[in-house]
Formats: C-alpha cells, structure tokens, sequence
C-alpha cells in the first residue's frame, strides 16, 4: 500500500471527515467543520504531517474521540484570544477624538 503525507490525503477524504463532523454535530457540537477536524488531527494526533498509508488516515478520523476534539477547540479559544490581547496591548488604548 502507498504511503502518503497526511496532507497529500485530504482531498480523498473530504466525505470521512464529512461524516466525522455529522457525528459531533450529533453530540450536540454544533459548529464542527471538517477543517477543524482535520486540523485537530494534524495537532493532536499526527502531531505534524507524517507519512501514513490511507486505511490509517480513515481509521485516526473514525477513532478521533470528542475528548480529543473539545481539547483542540478549547486550546485554540485561548490561544485566539491571546493574539486579540496581545494586538490590543501593542496598539494601546483607542484614542477619543473631540
């Protein structure tokens, strides 16, 4: 079997991650996409973007858990709004104009 990097992969497996998002819309997360999911994967789970033949691929989208997932979002929250604080910080406060 052909070995490919995970990035090489994601076109192949729009319809997998497609159902990957269903399922966590079904538990009730309501904004998942496909991005996020695969991103999640590429952070999470290959942490990167390792070689991996495509039965691998499918079986870490099918097995990714909602622990996982809520643990990315979550992680990602915080960091977004700390690039908003920092931005706000170096612009410093809005000046009033009279």
């Amino acid at each position: 079997m052909e070995e490919k990097l995970v990035d090489e992969w994601k076109k192949e497996m729009d319809l997998i991650l497609e159902s990957k998002v269903e399922e966590f819309k079904l538990m009730g997360y309501s904004r998942a996409t496909s991005n996020d999911v695969w991103n999640c994967l590429k952070k999470k789970v290959w942490k990167g973007n390792p070689s991996k033949r495509v039965h691998e691929v499918v079986g870490d989208i099918f097995h990714l858990s909602s622990t996982i997932y809520m643990s990315y979002l979550t992680v990602q929250a915080y960091q977004d709004d700390d690039i908003m604080a920092s931005i706000a910080a170096l612009s410093g406060p809005a000046e009033e104009e009279g």
